[in-house]
């Protein structure tokens, strides 16, 4: 058994100690403090020496954790300029407003949140009075500062943009209720209300991570050259609670890593969740703090108001802060709720010197510091943290702030754990709340016991100040712009059209063909600069290492080092200026830059093309959640899912091949799905994509959209685009006719059967094979069509749908298209049948498909293919089965057929 005072192995034990003696003397001199003045004194002196150490200069790992205290001691505050007596009307007002706003909806069952807002008031309050820049800033113009508004704080800010006169009372009346198209979105959703909102922030976690990236992407577009936005600040304002979302800290060690000191979170450290407290039998604050420490982050801690700077006085022995560290949060939570007479009894009863620190507190001093006496809900206090996040250099900062969730709500609502889903106010606890915020409200404008908005009018003190400092901070805040920038100009015509002529003989992958077409386009005079390739460490994969040396990867510290690569001609290059952002192994963070580039146009008045290229399987189905955030922001650019397919990617298996990622992207609103076959169809909907959101889009097209498109690794022939009126236009819509058996030149009997056999993607070799097969051993003539999108054809059949519905005569582009087409239809993809089935109902024609269904597999192609039941043969077998049951074939055919084919 180990003997627990005995001296342990240290990892200095392998330095040289050129001084043993001395080192001797100071370990006997700390002993010698713990034995004489205890080992809380001994603990104080080496923290102190380890602050001198750090303040010299000398490097030394720092402390992960420290006390339970601010980390701006009050005397080293600055004096918050401007009128604070004035900044807490303003606040008061906010306060009163979001509260009635949600109350007042209650009655429509749209609910709301309340208690978010009134714990952070002060957090917002303080930042628009005085740090957060607008568009017309003169140090950040056209950019200002990004603010990431916690989703649930909402309320509040739309009760300031009420005061500011931005919104009015039918607005506030329409929080939650926007189908009459006037109404308030319930959380920051630019597309829902695009002048105010800019960065949606719900579902929790993704806030936290796209601050990063934004700020990242600030310093690229300033690397770059493309626009200097080294003066915008990002602020990320986070609840407690969501700190436990993965993707909240998943990109920390990149923002310290990267020194982005444009950056500052605000946590509001509430010590509440959604159902209670977050740390109950522990310190949310001491946990994030050692977190963000380890990071690399620089932590700012406001837990407590100026009303315990007595108590701190007093404590000569260190007793108070011991027993701060070591109340677990769920407790520090009861205390808001509990009378004197139980704080003296649980908090100071533990030790006899806080016994006697109590005897000098009067009830009412202990009232206010456990009750009230909170540093986020101090206009001084926040001012000094947010000063000192903004003057730190060479990191990012975190700032704590210990805030009471429903603060000034009442005692029905203070740090109860039911205050989340807590929707209304009675008008007595208005009344109550009214008259603890001092304001001029009068009994008699609670009309049948409806809450009154407040307002203190147009001109008043209050309404001019809030103007006036927000004039001085370069205009309103939060506000989306979307700047008058000219159409960026279409690349050359030249780009696009080698794609033509198709390869001769050359067996090319669509993935190649798509990496080709970006190695042309980045070329462009005017737009190549404007290129933002994104690629989680699957360059090599997907064959862009040929972009390394041209492109050069960013980093904001170039390239340290001599690459073991450098004398090959496509060595790994790492530039300040790198135009590639090679994100590693996260796709989480590659979709967060793909959102900051693809809505440069709006936050910087940029236009970037983002294009993103990554494993199919990997995309959709784990970031699907960012890319509705995508959507939600208006962003714009090109998702590519390389190594597409269930059966393309050989040899990977179940985990890896993708059947169904155009199942998930069909369910975005915002996302304009293509499955292309050929590199043609590839350049044709890239070009499509450019003049629609970066060009001219045409009259009723939304330019605030973002293709995804699925290519493939497998290399095969690509043939000449076909000649012929309609085809461009076809691949866009959705499908056109590739060829008939006799421009395959089959030679079908007049007579024979025949069917029309789409495809898409890869699958359209399939077809190919199986429309001579048909007519070479059976005698069937099959025409094949390329179903470029199910998804955008069943979107374009349901806008029919409702045209018809309101009158309008208008048929669907699918049925337009096969219309006169003889036979049956049978559609085949590399994606589960539900797919191609999108489009069954609008087809005029008998209907029926093959898939990939179920889990993938590790084989070869064919073998998997068989599997499936989408090879070549087995299309043949369907096709005679469809023509079968309309007496167009023998019946014995399709046994015969599958005899043969040995299905």
């Amino acid at each position: 058994m180990t003997d627990p005072n005995a001296i342990q192995p240290s990892a200095l034990d392998q330095l040289p100690d050129r001084d043993p003696e001395e080192t001797a003397e100071w370990q006997a001199s700390l002993d010698a403090v713990a034995k004489a003045a205890g080992p809380h004194r001994a603990a104080y002196l080496m923290r102190r020496t380890l602050e001198r150490a750090e303040g010299t200069g000398i490097a030394l790992p720092k402390l992960l954790e420290t006390d339970y205290v601010n980390t701006i001691p009050t005397a080293a505050e600055p004096s918050v300029p401007g009128d604070e007596a004035m900044e807490s009307r303003i606040t008061a007002w906010n306060r009163w407003n979001a509260a009635a706003m949600v109350t007042r909806g209650s009655k429509h069952g749209v609910g709301g949140h309340i208690a978010t807002f009134a714990s952070a008031a002060w957090l917002y309050e303080t930042g628009f009075n005085h740090f957060f820049k607008g568009k017309d800033s003169g140090e950040a113009a056209g950019s200002g500062d990004q603010l990431y508004i916690q989703g649930h704080a909402s309320p509040g800010i739309y009760a300031r943009a009420f005061l500011d006169g931005r919104l009015n009372e039918h607005h506030l009346d329409n929080f939650r209720r926007e189908s009459g198209g006037d109404g308030l979105p319930s959380y920051p959703h630019p597309r829902r209300l695009p002048w105010l909102w800019e960065f949606p922030t719900v579902s929790m976690g993704l806030g936290p991570l796209s601050a990063i990236y934004q700020a990242r992407f600030n310093r690229y577009l300033t690397n770059r050259g493309i626009k200097d936005v080294s003066a915008s600040h990002v602020w990320a304002f986070l609840g407690d609670g969501e700190m436990d979302e993965p993707e909240s800290t998943a990109a920390l060690a990149l923002a310290s890593r990267e020194g982005l000191d444009n950056l500052t979170f605000v946590i509001n450290c509430n010590l509440q969740r959604l159902d209670g407290p977050v740390r109950a039998n522990f310190k949310i604050v001491q946990e994030l703090e050692a977190q963000f420490r380890g990071a690399g982050w620089n932590v700012v801690k406001t837990l407590w108001g100026t009303a315990w700077d007595e108590l701190f006085q007093l404590d000569t022995t260190g007793a108070l802060v011991r027993r701060l560290r070591e109340v677990p949060d769920a407790q520090v939570q009861t205390y808001q709720t509990r009378d004197a007479a139980y704080i003296r009894q649980d908090f100071f009863g533990k030790d006899p010197a806080l016994v006697e620190m109590a005897k000098l507190l009067s009830d009412d001093k202990i009232l206010e510091c456990f009750h009230l006496s909170r540093g986020g809900h101090e206009a001084r206090k926040v001012y000094a943290a947010y000063k000192a996040a903004v003057e730190f250099k060479g990191a990012p900062t975190v700032i704590l702030a210990q805030t009471v969730k429903g603060f000034t709500l009442g005692e029905g609502f203070a740090s109860k754990n039911a205050n989340h889903q807590m929707k209304k106010l009675t008008a007595d606890e208005f009344k109550a709340m009214r008259d603890l915020l001092d304001l001029p409200i009068k009994d008699s404008d609670f009309v049948d016991g409806v809450v009154p908005y407040g307002h203190p009018g147009a001109d008043s003190p209050e309404v001019r100040y809030l103007q006036e400092r927000r004039a001085a901070l370069g205009g309103p805040a939060p506000a989306r712009r979307v700047h008058p920038v000219a159409p960026l100009p279409a690349p050359a015509e030249k780009a696009f059209a080698s794609f033509d002529k198709g390869s001769g003989s050359q067996n090319v992958a669509t993935t190649m063909a798509f990496v080709r077409l970006i190695k042309d386009l980045v070329r462009d005079k005017e737009t190549g600069k404007r290129w933002v390739p994104i690629v989680p460490d699957e360059a090599r994969t997907f064959g862009m290492e040929s972009l390394f040396p041209s492109l050069g990867i960013y980093s904001p510290k170039g390239q340290t080092y001599e690459p073991v690569d450098r004398d090959q001609l496509m060595y790994y290059k790492e530039a300040k200026n790198g135009q590639i952002l090679n994100e590693g192994i996260t796709e989480a963070g590659s979709m967060a830059d793909f959102i900051a580039a693809s809505t440069a146009y709006s936050t910087h008045g940029e236009a970037m093309i983002p294009f993103y290229i990554f494993y199919s399987m990997f995309g959709w189905q784990r970031t699907a959640d960012q890319m509705w955030q995508l959507g939600d922001q208006l962003g714009r650019g090109f998702l590519v899912g390389a190594t597409a397919g269930r059966t393309t990617l050989t040899g990977e298996g179940l985990q890896h091949a993708d059947g169904h990622s155009p199942v998930i992207a069909a369910t975005n609103p915002a996302a304009l799905t293509y499955d292309p076959a050929f590199a043609y169809e590839v350049a044709a909907i890239v070009k499509d994509g450019l003049r629609r959101m970066y060009g001219e889009a045409a009259p009723g097209e939304d330019p605030n959209v973002f293709y995804y498109l699925t290519v493939y690794n497998e290399p095969m022939p690509q043939p000449a685009k076909p000649q012929g009126l309609g085809i461009d236009e076809g691949i866009v819509k959705g499908l056109y006719r590739f060829n008939t058996a006799e421009s395959a030149e089959l030679s079908p009997a007049a007579n024979a059967p025949r069917i029309q056999l789409l495809g898409s993607g890869t699958a359209i070799h399939w077809v190919l094979q199986a429309q001579k097969l048909l007519a070479e051993e059976w005698g069937v003539a099959a025409d094949v069509w390329s179903a470029t999108s199910w998804t955008e054809l069943r979107r374009d059949a349901l806008e029919a749908d409702a045209a018809l519905l309101r009158g309008e005569e208008r048929v669907p582009y699918v049925r337009q298209a096969l219309h006169g087409a003889e036979g049956p239809v049978l559609a085949v993809s590399d994606y589960m049948r539900q797919v191609p089935d999108q489009i069954a109902q609008w087809v005029e024609q008998d209907y029926s498909s093959l898939g990939a269904d179920g889990f993938g597999l590790s084989d070869t192609r064919e073998a998997a293919r068989r599997h499936f039941g989408v090879d070549a043969e087995s299309i043949v077998v369907a096709a005679l089965a469809q023509l079968a049951k309309r007496g167009e074939v023998k019946a014995t055919a399709v046994k015969e057929a599958r005899e043969k084919y040995g299905l």
